[in-house]
This record gives C-alpha cells, sequence and structure tokens, in this order.
C-alpha cells in the first residue's frame, strides 16, 4: 500500500492555483462545492494567508478497506475432486452389494409417488394410460438390469440436477417445495433424502445408461455415465423403439465379478422380496416358468398303410418352459391398516410369511405411536422357542425387521430396539423419523431411538401380561417352557423394568410341586405372620423336596419357593424384594420363622454349649461356629452358609464354570456353620460321649462322619468321596458286625483266605519277569 499522503501544497504551487482575475474566474471556481472533490481530496481555504491546503485522503480509505478484509479473511470455495468423491460413495457408504436395487427400487418408488401426487391437481400428467408399476427385467445373457418405472421421469435441466449433481436429492427438494406451499402439503411416502442412492448402482455396475421421460416435455432424453469417469453424457433419444410413454428406464451393464450373481432373476426376485416387499407399488420381476400343455401325436397303424386324412392322432402332455412377469410384492404392509380392520387369521399368515414360520404365534400386538416419535409396528411372541441353542439370548437374532416408510432398512441389531432377553421376540417397526446414516444400514443412537425401545419393551410386556392373565392357563404355560429363562435374565440384565417382570415369572413350590405358581399367589396364600419370601436353590426338583432345611418350614405350613434351574437363584438375589417383602434364602444362617420360643431356646443353648464347643474343637477350620438349629425336626445336622457368602448352589455352579477364577472360590465361598438338631438321638448320645467320654475315638469318628454326611445332605461336594465311602464302610460293618448269627469259623476262614492272598501278592513280585524279545521258539529263523 502507498504511505497516505497528507501535506500542504508551498506558495509557488499555490500560486499556480490560484485564480486570477484578468481570467474572470470566480474565487471558488477550482473548489467544488462543500469543499470536497469527487475522488476524496478535501480542499481548504486559509482565509487569511489567502492559501489554499490540500489533504489527500483516499490512500487511508484504501488501506482501512485492506486492514479490514484481512481480518476478516478471505472466502474460498471447496473444490472437490469428482472421481474420488464417487468413489468414496460407491464403496465406502454400503457394507453390501445388493443394496443398489433396494435404492433404485426407492427412487422409481419416488417417481410414482410425485406423479400421483401433482396428478391430482394436473390429471394431463397420467396421460398415456401407463399403470404405475415398476418392472425389472435382468437379463443372463447380456449381464444387464433394466429397472423400469412410469412415474414422473425427468426432463433435460432435471437430469443434470438431480444425477448430475452429487448428494443433491431431487425427492427432498420436492418435499420442501410442497412445504413452502401450504395448500398441498407434504407427503411423507416420499423414502428418497440423502441424494446418493442413485449412484449405489455403481457398486455392481460398470455402466448405466437411464433413459427418461417427462409429461412436462416432448422430448425424452438418454443419460450415460461409466464407473470409474468423472463426467457423463446426455443426448435425446431418436431411435422410435427405445421410446417411453412415460417415466424412467435404467440399464445397468454389470461388472465380469457380478454377472452371475445379479443377473440371475431368482436372486433378483430374492433381493425384491427382502428389501422392497412393502413398497406401494406393485412391482413386477421377468421370471422363468413352466405350464403344462397337451400336443397331438401323429401315428400310423403298423401293417397297414397309411392313407392320408385317416391317420390316428393321440394327445401327450410336456412340460413347456417360458418367460413372463411375475408380481414379487403381494404381501402387503400389514402395520399400515387399521387394527380394528384386520383379522386374527390376518395377523397369523403375516407373521408365517414375514418370518417363515409354520407355527401360530402365541400372541401379536399391532399400535400405532405418535408424538415425539411417530412409529408403527406389529410384534409376534412366537409360538415356540428357537430350535438352535446359539439363537438363545442372541441379540442379533434378525427377529425385529425395521422399515421406513416401507422399505426395508435392516434387521442387523445390537440391541438398539430391544434388549437381549427380550431378542426372542418378532416383528416389524416402521418409521419416518429414524436417524439412519447415509447407507440406510446403521441405525444411530440417539434420543429417539431410546424413546423407540422404552415404548417397544413396554408394548412387549403388556403383550406377555394379556397371555398370563387368560383364563386358558395353556398357552402361558407353553410361553414359560419356551421364554422362562428369557424372563429370569431380564431380572438380572434390567433392574428398570423389574416390577414389570416379577409378576411374570413362575416357580415349583413345597405347596405346589407339580404346577408353577406366580409370586402374587404365593403372597396370597402366606398368613399374615409371614414377612419374607422363602425359597431355597437346588439343582433338580427332588433334591429340593428332600433338603433338611425344609423340614421346619414344611411342619408350620409355611410355603417356601423352589429354584430349580442354574438362572434362578442369581435372578431372584437381583429383584431382593417383591411388594415390599424380602426374599431369604433357608439355607442360610440366622433364619428367623417369627414364632420363637426364646427361653426354650435359651434353654437348649446352654444345655448344649458343651457340646457345640467339643464338636467345633473336632472338625477345627472346616465349620466356622457350630450351633442349634431353628430348622431341623427329623435331620441330626445340617450344614449353613454364611449370610453374605455363596450358597452351597451357587458354589457348585463357580466350580462348573468353564472359565472360571479358582482364586475367587475361597474367597466368595461362605463360611460353613454347623447346625446340629438337640432332639435328635445321634445328637444327644453325642452329647453324652462329650461329657462322659471326650477322648473317645469312636466319638471322634462319628462326629467326621456326620459332618461329611451333612455336607451331601446340604448340597455340598465332598472333598474325598471315596474316604467318606471308607467310613460308612466301616460304620456299617461295626453296626452289622455278627447281628444275622455269623459264626466264628467264617471269620477264621475270612482271616486265613486274607491270609493266603497276601502271601501269594508278596509271591508274585518275587517272580522273575521274562521280556517277551527274549522268548524264542526253535524254528526262529534269527536264533544264533
Amino acid at each position: 500500500m502507498a504511505p497516505a499522503l497528507s501535506r500542504t501544497l508551498g506558495a509557488s504551487s499555490v500560486a499556480a492555483l490560484r485564480p486570477s482575475p484578468s481570467r474572470g474566474l470566480p474565487r471558488g471556481a477550482l473548489v467544488p462545492q462543500g469543499r470536497r472533490c469527487a475522488r476524496g481530496v478535501r480542499w481548504d481555504a486559509g482565509r487569511g494567508e489567502r492559501v489554499v491546503g490540500a489533504r489527500c485522503v483516499s490512500a487511508v480509505a484504501e488501506k482501512a478497506a485492506a486492514e479490514e478484509e484481512e481480518a476478516a479473511g478471505e472466502k474460498f470455495e471447496y473444490q472437490a475432486e469428482v472421481s474420488r468423491l464417487m468413489d468414496l460413495i460407491v464403496h465406502s457408504l454400503y457394507s453390501h452389494k445388493e443394496v443398489f436395487l433396494r435404492e433404485l427400487v426407492s427412487n422409481a418408488s419416488d417417481a410414482l409417488d410425485k406423479l400421483r401426487f401433482l396428478s391430482v391437481t394436473d390429471p394431463s400428467m397420467l396421460a398415456g394410460g401407463s399403470e404405475m408399476e415398476i418392472r425389472i427385467k435382468p437379463d443372463p445373457e447380456a449381464g444387464t438390469i433394466t429397472i423400469t418405472d412410469t412415474g414422473i421421469g425427468m426432463t433435460k435441466d432435471e437430469l443434470k440436477d438431480c444425477l448430475g449433481t452429487i448428494a443433491q436429492s431431487g425427492t427432498s427438494k420436492f418435499l420442501k417445495a410442497l412445504k413452502e406451499n401450504k395448500e398441498l402439503g407434504a407427503d411423507n411416502g416420499l423414502i428418497g433424502q440423502f441424494g446418493v442412492g442413485f449412484y449405489s448402482a455403481f457398486l455392481v455396475a460398470e455402466k448405466i445408461v437411464v433413459s427418461t421421460k417427462s409429461p412436462k416435455v416432448d422430448k425424452q432424453y438418454v443419460w450415460e455415465a461409466e464407473a470409474d469417469s468423472s463426467s457423463y453424457v446426455i443426448k435425446e433419444e431418436t431411435d422410435p423403439e427405445k421410446m417411453l410413454t412415460r417415466g424412467t428406464q435404467i440399464t445397468l451393464f454389470l461388472r465380469e465379478d457380478d454377472k452371475y450373481e445379479f443377473a440371475d432373476p431368482m436372486r433378483i426376485q430374492g433381493l425384491v422380496k427382502n428389501y422392497s416387499q412393502f413398497v406401494s407399488f406393485p412391482i413386477f420381476t421377468w421370471q422363468e416358468k413352466s405350464r403344462t400343455v397337451e400336443v397331438e401325436e401323429e401315428e400310423s397303424k403298423e401293417g397297414e398303410e397309411a392313407i392320408e386324412g385317416e391317420k390316428e392322432k393321440k394327445k401327450k402332455t410336456i412340460t413347456e418352459k417360458y418367460w413372463d412377469w411375475e408380481l414379487a410384492n403381494e404381501t402387503k404392509p400389514i402395520w399400515m391398516r387399521n387394527p380394528k380392520e384386520v383379522e386374527k387369521t390376518e395377523y397369523n399368515e403375516f407373521y408365517k410369511k414375514a418370518f417363515n414360520e409354520f407355527l401360530d404365534p402365541l400372541a401379536h400386538a399391532h399400535f400405532t405411536t405418535e408424538g415425539e416419535v411417530e412409529f408403527r409396528s406389529v410384534l409376534y411372541i412366537p409360538g415356540m422357542a428357537p430350535l438352535s441353542n446359539e439363537e438363545i439370548m442372541n441379540p442379533k437374532t434378525k427377529n425385529i425387521r425395521l422399515y421406513v416408510k416401507r422399505v426395508f432398512i435392516s434387521d442387523d441389531f445390537d440391541g438398539e430396539l430391544f434388549p437381549r432377553y427380550l431378542s426372542f421376540v418378532k416383528g416389524v417397526v416402521d418409521s419416518n423419523d429414524l436417524p439412519l446414516n447415509v447407507s440406510r444400514e446403521i441405525l444411530q443412537e440417539s434420543r429417539i431411538v431410546r424413546i423407540m425401545r422404552k415404548r417397544l419393551v413396554r408394548k412387549t410386556f403388556d403383550m406377555i401380561q394379556d397371555i398370563a392373565d387368560k383364563d386358558e392357563k395353556e398357552d402361558y404355560k407353553k410361553f414359560w417352557e419356551s421364554f422362562g429363562k428369557f424372563m429370569k435374565l431380564g431380572c438380572i440384565e434390567d433392574s428398570g423394568n423389574q416390577k414389570r417382570l416379577a409378576p411374570l415369572l413362575r416357580f415349583h413350590s413345597s405347596k405346589n410341586e407339580k404346577d408353577l405358581i406366580s409370586l402374587d399367589q404365593y403372597v396370597e396364600n402366606m398368613p399374615e405372620s409371614q414377612k419374607a419370601l422363602y425359597y431355597i436353590a437346588t439343582d433338580s426338583l427332588q433334591s429340593a423336596k428332600t433338603a433338611p432345611f425344609l423340614e421346619k418350614l414344611v411342619q408350620k405350613d409355611i410355603e417356601v419357593l423352589y429354584l430349580i434351574e442354574p438362572i434362578d437363584e442369581v435372578a431372584i438375589q437381583n429383584l431382593q424384594t417383591y411388594k415390599e417383602k424380602k426374599f431369604v434364602d433357608i439355607s442360610k444362617e440366622d433364619l428367623e420363622l417369627g414364632d420363637e420360643d426364646e427361653d426354650k431356646e435359651k434353654e437348649s443353648k446352654q444345655e448344649y454349649t458343651l457340646l457345640c464347643d467339643w464338636i467345633k474343637q473336632q472338625l477345627g477350620d472346616k465349620v466356622a461356629k457350630v450351633q442349634i438349629s431353628k430348622r431341623l425336626s427329623s435331620s441330626p445336622c445340617v450344614l449353613v452358609s454364611g449370610k453374605f457368602g455363596w450358597s452351597a448352589n451357587m458354589e457348585r455352579l463357580m466350580k462348573a464354570q468353564t472359565l472360571g477364577d479358582t482364586s475367587s472360590l475361597e474367597f466368595m465361598r461362605g463360611r460353613r456353620i454347623f447346625e446340629i438338631n438337640p432332639d435328635h438321638p445321634i445328637v444327644k448320645d453325642l452329647s453324652a460321649a462329650c461329657k462322659n467320654e471326650p477322648e473317645s475315638t469312636e466319638a471322634k469318628r462319628a462326629v467326621e462322619l456326620l459332618y461329611e454326611t451333612a455336607l451331601i445332605s446340604s448340597g455340598y461336594t465332598p472333598e474325598s468321596p471315596a474316604e467318606l465311602g471308607g467310613k460308612i464302610y466301616e460304620m456299617m460293618t461295626i453296626a452289622l458286625g455278627g447281628r444275622w448269627g455269623r459264626s466264628d469259623s467264617e471269620d477264621a476262614e475270612a482271616t486265613t483266605s486274607e491270609t493266603n492272598v497276601e502271601m501269594d501278592s508278596s509271591e508274585a513280585t518275587t517272580t522273575e519277569v521274562v521280556e517277551p524279545s527274549e522268548v524264542r521258539t526253535e524254528s526262529d529263523p534269527w536264533r544264533d
């Protein structure tokens, strides 16, 4: 920038500028009115010194403008390498090549929707009488796919605007125009929104030819482009045989690698049924068919000359193959209809067709949600559990099919719409508000998705509760046999819905060994004095019924829940309470039944304190303590676990874990408490032995055997089963010795035989062993 000029002109210069009287010029002739010139030069005339001062401010103004522009920065337009951008769109947005057909059919559906909408105000748009439909014709020999629709078509300018401009959606522009025109409103049936779906055709095509005819103009235009090119060609169609009445025809010239797969008519029909089965316009595919026809066969009579006109005519049946159009989307979107107008048989038929099932569902729910999120859905409870174990508890079961405006988007979810424990629910969800990524394959996490998930889960619970409330209990019995484990898993994984899950649980109990009861039924049967819900966890119904922990509770008519499946105990522990009543494990210490006689307990405790201390001394660290039991009536003893550790059942399950941590077993294993029944004869005998002969070997062995027997009856696993077996045999020998009159001579014979066996065994140890290699026969050819 030039420096600003600011100086006063000298006398000589002023003289040249001063007006001369002889020239007759007025004094102000050289000075413009307002004392300012047009180029920003200010003129000042000094009255006293008759000197005219000139100050130039133009450079100052330029400098200020330049500094302001520099501070604001220069603006530039984004540039893009078109070929690279196209490569990204084609190969990076989509995970599967097959989605190209979904995108092109969706575009065709939008074109038909636009035509239908505009024809309401302008019937001339439908001139030509063509049906509104989509036709797809694969050609395996030529390696092409032709997709034709009778929609709105495009003019030359629209071709450049829609296909020549990447990421510009014609549908979005159409919707915007409709919204601006308040009289027409917006059509929510239109699918497109991103403006890149058309280019997905380059996933399988090396060249695309688009021929289109708009009812707005008389000319038909052709758009051509190749996959690796950054340019395209538009020309006018002149071939009369290729003229269209109305609409668009897209021809894909498939790549060599994709010809075999996507030029197959059956493959195309399968893709249409999967992705576009519920598009509102008929979709026809070109298919090979067969039919049976009768033809006449001429034969001459044997032994006679055939006379013309007197030939015997026979008919035979042959199978004839031919090609014809076949409707691919005959199943209607049942969720778009009013639930009051749909019969149960229609729901069942839709379920079987959509999910390839052969049994009727146990229940269905058809609903529409409006408000923050608008979507329609039909959900089903299957008639049976999955046959494959891999599908159980698998969040990616492909049971929920997501549609956007009746176009299939995905069925591959990882818990976005349903939690894992409800993965068995099958159904359809159709929404216009889903936040999808550009490829329409990934459901992005957002507040909308969380709201949808919450409402879908709530409707599912309502559907299951309806089955449970039916008078016909057989349906819920089928449901529980198939999906009961899922409900228990929900109690563990979904704390927010435990209040809905708990009433759905079913268990066997001490008063209902054959039939399952709900927690509500258990609470109704409880006496007023009972303050808790009692349960016992075992590995089978039989072991639960015979467990010693039950004795006193059964005697007092207190019902106990049997938890016989591995997941049951964990589920109940996560529930903790039901209707403000706690769950209590009767196999753990400090069991309170509510009607104890404190005086009697205190007396028994004082009487057997010495026995408890003596037994604890014999067992050492195997038990934490020995005490009088409140839960036994017929068994001599029982081994209970501590309040905060694992129960015997849980310890057994954790040991069986393939990837279980053995170091944590000792840490998490509950302390074991040995409880004795003071009313049992064995305990009374041991009490006498403790007082009269505390060092008795037999008494000590009895305590050991009593403890190890209690291990088994309480659900624990003895450390050495063989050693326990030996102790039992020894006790049996003592108990049975001579009871049935066995003579002393038999004992002597038994002793002698044992001695002989011992001698034989000692001789056997001194016998010389000859290795096989040293034994040689007379005929051995290798003998020296």
